[in-house]
């Protein structure tokens, strides 16, 4: 059996350099937009590391929720930013034309397939708000109010595009805007997920459905072949729309350029965020322009379309996109799930509390359960404290899910030596190497 290290690689220097840091953040920065589950401090990075106040290195394998998906200060997206910032063409969309968004702009419509003859791009900031705006056009375009979601999904963290997800982030708020169907992760509970969503179109006042391909933060979770293809079907039926939210799990994030193409459908809406923006603030819509196109000027973020951001993403979009990443997600991916395989084959301490690996390309949740079997909350914030002391960065997503999403650019050698911090994580969580009072002043989700 594999024993777990007699001395933390985090060195009680450095662990008091990074907690100070920490602490100084937690004297000024405001707690309703801290989602924490350890310490960390960090002051730098390159590629698919992070660098701690420390100095240490710690392999990301979030990418600050995929946001960084195209790695740490990627040169493409450095360069970009750095001409576009030193020639700034104002800093907004709102009222006037700007290069970088005309550009940005045509490469989505090129890029995202959608139905529609006559497409538009709308660019803003955050995922929140790209999927507030294809919840609006779905309402004014249709001229209905519901709209069908799905439990566990997580569509944004303020306003309509919280209150039209299954993951609240206060209890009580969980989708006031939508009815909330079940995700379905067998055969048999598509077909009773389709015949439910059959039965909510038939009553006419939906306006549309909004989806995850893959859910992310409801804890990984790959539905079967059809699903999207039933949606469409389903909508087509009853004179619904269809969004598809690939804020997370689009742009080369699951091996393909959107998650929604292994269905082989057109969807009416997408959106897009996250690592769209390779590391900085930019979020999308594309649709129709019956959807998009009115009402005009509802929609107004002063800072949306500005130069810098969509430089960015015009070069984060040439990275995330092309054939290299999108070979080197498929191996590393591969490569994953052969290391997680063989950890849960082997006789080490924490094999029979890995339950489950599941997901495409380079989204995968490690769901982890205690000696019964039973959903082990704790454990899983154990497991990603530890990984933070060994040098690797990820967080949980429904409460007993690891979600590993490193940058789609990682190396070989970072996938593995990130994959083994985090299965010896789990090693020294269940041998109780952490203590529980280390977790308390972190409350996650």
């Amino acid at each position: 059996m594999t024993t777990s290290p007699t001395h933390l690689p985090l060195a009680e220097s450095e662990r008091a350099v990074e907690l100070a840091a920490y602490d100084r953040d937690s004297d000024v920065i405001a707690g309703v937009e801290q989602l924490r589950f350890f310490p960390l401090a960090v002051c730098g990075g390159r590629d698919s590391r992070l660098i701690a106040a420390s100095g240490r290195e710690l392999i990301d394998f979030s990418a600050s929720w995929t946001a960084s998906g195209t790695g740490h200060a990627h040169p493409d997206v450095v360069a970009a930013v750095s001409d576009a910032i030193a020639d700034q063409a104002g800093a907004s969309v709102l009222s006037s034309a700007t290069s970088a968004s005309t550009q940005l702009a045509e490469q989505l419509l090129d890029l995202v397939p959608t139905r529609g003859d006559d497409r538009r791009a709308y660019l803003g900031l955050a995922g929140t708000d790209a999927n507030d705006v294809a919840v609006r056009a779905m309402r004014h375009a249709t001229g209905r109010h519901r709209i069908l979601s799905f439990t566990g999904s997580y569509h944004g963290g303020l306003g309509l595009s919280q209150q039209v997800s299954g993951i609240g982030i206060e209890p009580g708020t969980d989708a006031p805007e939508a009815t909330l169907l079940p995700y379905p992760t067998t055969e048999t509970k598509l077909t009773d997920v389709l015949t439910r969503v059959a039965v909510e179109l038939a009553r006419g006042d939906v306006a549309g459905i909004l989806v995850e391909a893959v859910q992310c933060d409801g804890g990984v979770l790959v539905p079967p072949n059809g699903f999207i293809s039933g949606l469409r079907e389903a909508c087509d039926e009853h004179g619904a729309l269809l969004v598809l939210d690939e804020v997370k799990a689009g742009l080369g994030r699951t091996g393909v350029r959107f998650a929604y193409e292994q269905d082989n459908v057109l969807p009416d809406v997408v959106t897009l965020g996250k690592a769209l923006g390779g590391g900085l603030p930019v979020s999308a819509v594309v649709a129709d322009v019956s959807l998009l196109g009115e009402p005009v000027a509802s929609a107004l973020l002063t800072a949306a379309g500005n130069p810098v951001s969509c430089a960015a993403a015009s070069a984060a979009i040439q990275v995330l996109t092309n054939e290299t990443t999108l070979a080197n997600v498929a191996a590393r991916g591969a490569e994953f799930r052969e290391l997680v395989a063989g950890y849960r084959a082997s006789d080490r301490i924490g094999a029979s509390h890995l339950a489950q690996c599941r997901g495409r390309g380079l989204l995968h949740g490690l769901e982890l359960v205690d000696r019964d079997g039973n959903p082990d909350d704790t454990l899983a914030a154990m497991a990603i404290y530890r990984a933070w002391e060994l040098g690797c960065v990820l967080y949980v997503v429904r409460g007993n899910v690891l979600e590993c999403t490193p940058p789609l650019t990682i190396s070989a050698a970072d996938l593995h030596l990130g994959t083994e911090r985090i299965l010896q994580a789990i090693d020294d969580a269940v041998a109780g190497l952490v203590p529980p009072e280390a977790l308390e002043a972190f409350s996650g989700w």
